[in-house]
């Protein structure tokens, strides 16, 4: 094996290393439980078929990155209708139990708070700690009807957990829309050219055959 072939090969390794991470990195679609996929590499999970203004799923977005950056990381998922649930629907209007269950479905990746929002109250739930004081705070709110009226709902809650915990949280910037989809066309290109470069490299080693030494080298 030549040194071209192996540095060819060693480049090969490496485009589908980075290939194979960068789907790991790809948020999971919809199953069973759709939020427990969504946040294993979110912050926030709003509903596939219910009316939220970007502005306001954003704006909650941006309110959980501010609260990582401050030492408060928080999750959100948004529950508007039983489907979002996926085959949990026993779960449905009991957001309490709901973000017991979930928080146990992401802990591997993720230990931290965890709101949840249904039309008829939230649910808060942290691993290894109590919290009693962030369920007042959250008794004291309730939860506006509407796509829209869930998602500022969410947003006044997060505010108020933070300041309860003495963290005033502030909008961060987020990837747009558009810087998104950006994302996932580079997704697809690498995707396919880690393929392409597999097959240049291979195909013609597989195809190259052993040539048979001459009389003067065997001498």
């Amino acid at each position: 094996m030549t040194a071209r072939t192996t540095s060819l090969r060693a480049l090969a390794a490496v485009t589908l290393t980075a290939v194979a991470c960068t789907i790991a990195a790809t948020p999971a679609r919809a199953d069973g439980d759709p939020a427990s996929d969504y946040l294993l590499t979110q912050n926030v999970f709003v509903p596939f078929d219910t009316k939220i203004s970007p502005t306001l799923t954003q704006q909650l977005a941006r309110l959980t990155l501010d609260g990582k950056r401050k030492r408060y990381p928080i999750k959100v998922a948004l529950i508007a209708t039983p489907y979002d649930l996926g085959a949990i629907t026993g779960l449905w209007r009991k957001p309490q139990r709901y973000a017991h269950f979930l928080a146990q479905e992401i802990a591997f990746v993720y230990r931290g708070r965890l709101l949840i929002v249904m039309p008829n109250g939230f649910g808060i739930y942290n691993l290894g700690h109590q919290t009693a004081k962030e369920k007042r705070v959250l008794s004291q709110l309730t939860v506006a009807s509407g796509g829209n009226g869930m998602a500022a709902s969410a947003i006044t809650a997060v505010k108020r957990l933070a300041a309860a915990d003495g963290v005033k949280l502030v909008p961060r910037s987020v990837a747009s829309s558009s810087n998104r989809n950006t994302h996932d066309r580079y997704v697809i290109l690498l995707i396919v050219a880690g393929v392409l470069l597999v097959l240049v490299i291979f195909m013609p080693l597989r195809r190259r055959k052993p040539t048979k030494p001459s009389a003067a080298n065997r001498k």
